[in-house]
């Protein structure tokens, strides 16, 4: 680093002071892209050598000078691991700051840390500052010329080498300071605008995930109940950015609702926002694991507290009955989707915090304990698979089943939870069986239409009861069990 790229950072006293400068930098950059997009699609216009210098993302760097020993402390992020200097690019820390307030004031508080702001050499992508592309219509202006003449999306940039343990820390200068850039979370903030259908900024920290539409109905119903019953709810966020305020008329609410276009997104998600910014998020992720896989990578930049699968899956003992529920303590990762970086034989820890918020919410809504409930809730091992039609092969993959002491069988809680561990945000399965299909119990359509009806409302009432219980948890919930020995400070 130069002397005089070093002269452009400003020391910051607080991290209060350290995110508005962030704040005040990230602004000038994209409102220059911005004018200078606008100027050239009107005129043609090129921007000069001192505008284009602009077009950067902002950058937050912390120098550690350990004097004596490293501070002790039982959290699993804001600590550093030795002496040196962190560095990463952010945007939008605006939106981000309650994240960037957490990660910075213990890191302050505990360690000695220097923390400057200025501006990198990193260029904002020209696409991640165009809100809706309707500015562009019409102008006779190509992508391809747009990313002649501005800058334009380097995924070969764009990596998750941190999280995925390929980062070459050794010879770092300077050392990451979080899992994902300001590149990568832009990347990944655009796509879940695309596939879920909401502003990014909706979505919320604690997470439901499902592979079933009926879900979506329930959630609907009981964001509303939630809006009418508990001050602590404001708003419901439905695809298409479509609110329902707080104090609506049903009549109106129930309107709006039947107006919504949810079809049109591949992933359609749904925020119940809470003033105290723990709200709930419900994305029906549709089926199988690359869509797991898919939509986790980008959830993940928004640095969620916790994600949940509560879907279907198929039983695979005699013992269980249709509508009994899989609290996952094992998965038996068939999925081939993250074989790559997260090789099938590492194993994934159930995380005590949320198997026990699961089992305690069970207990809580179905009004069962002990024996009685332990014939509805059956604990074991989760089989995720890539094939849909898996019992095709039942000859073939009978033996490794038999061995895995298998309970149930799905396509997407493997690949979810291989994604929480991988990109540490704490994960927990609980599955509704719907079918048993090697026992001749399948989906047939008189039977499933009953259990649909007796089971969802019952199910999305644990998973957000076991979200609720989490939220006061949210020290041990951070658990060391998904960090490991190369870590960044920021979670």
């Amino acid at each position: 680093m130069t002397s005089n790229e070093s002269r452009t950072f400003t020391v910051a006293t607080c991290a209060e002071e350290a995110v508005d400068k962030l704040a005040e930098l990230h602004a000038q950059a994209t409102a220059a892209l911005n004018q200078a997009l606008k100027r050239y699609v009107t005129s043609r216009t090129e921007p000069s050598a001192a505008e284009r210098n602009l077009f950067r993302y902002p950058q937050l760097r912390l120098t550690y000078e350990c004097h004596g020993e490293v501070p002790a402390s039982t959290r699993a992020y804001a600590k550093v691991q030795a002496p040196g200097v962190y560095s990463v690019t952010v945007t939008h820390p605006a939106a981000f700051r309650a994240y960037l307030l957490d990660q910075l004031k213990p890191l302050i508080q505990d360690f000695n840390v220097t923390v400057e702001v200025g501006m990198s050499d990193r260029n904002i992508p020209y696409p991640y500052v165009i809100e809706q592309g309707d500015e562009l219509a019409g102008t006779g202006v190509t992508a391809a010329e747009l990313a002649r003449v501005f800058p334009s999306t380097d995924l070969s940039a764009a990596t998750d080498d941190i999280a995925d343990g390929l980062y070459d820390w050794e010879h770092a200068d300077p050392y990451p300071l979080a899992l994902f850039d300001g590149a990568r979370v832009d990347f990944s903030l655009r796509r879940l605008v695309h596939y879920t259908g909401s502003d990014w900024r909706h979505v919320q920290p604690w997470i439901l995930l499902t592979n079933y539409h009926r879900y979506v109905d329930q959630f609907i119903r009981h964001g509303l109940d939630m809006l009418r019953d508990d001050t602590r709810f404001t708003r419901m966020v439905l695809p298409g950015n479509v609110i329902i305020e707080r104090g609506m008329e049903e009549g109106e609410a129930q309107a709006i609702i039947g107006g919504v276009m949810w079809h049109r997104y591949q992933m359609p998600a749904y925020h119940l926002i809470a003033d105290d910014g723990h709200g709930i998020t419900l994305v029906n992720i549709g089926v199988g694991p690359s869509n797991a896989k898919n939509i986790t990578d980008h959830l993940a930049v928004l640095r969620p507290h916790c994600w949940l699968m509560i879907g279907h899956c198929g039983g695979l003992r005699q013992s269980q009955s249709i509508g009994d529920y899989v609290l996952a303590h094992a998965y038996m990762r068939r999925d081939g989707i993250l074989d790559r970086v997260l090789p099938p034989h590492i194993p994934l820890p159930a995380l005590a915090e949320v198997q026990q918020a699961l089992q305690e919410s069970a207990a809580t809504v179905t009004g069962e304990q002990g024996e009685a409930l332990k014939k509805r809730l059956r604990t074991g091992t989760v089989l995720t698979y890539d094939d849909r039609n898996w019992e095709l092969r039942w000859a073939q993959e009978r033996p490794l089943i038999n061995l895995s002491r298998a309970v149930a069988v799905d396509m997407e809680s493997g690949t979810i939870a291989a994604q929480g561990y991988r990109l540490r945000v704490p994960y927990g399965t609980l599955l509704c069986v719907s079918d048993k299909p090697l026992l001749s119990e399948i989906k047939l359509p008189g039977s499933a239409n009953a259990f649909y009806e007796r089971a969802v409302t019952q199910h999305l009432k644990i998973g957000i009861t076991a979200l609720d219980l989490l939220r006061s948890q949210l020290n041990s919930l951070h658990s060391r069990k998904l960090r490991s020995f190369d870590e960044p400070p920021f979670r």
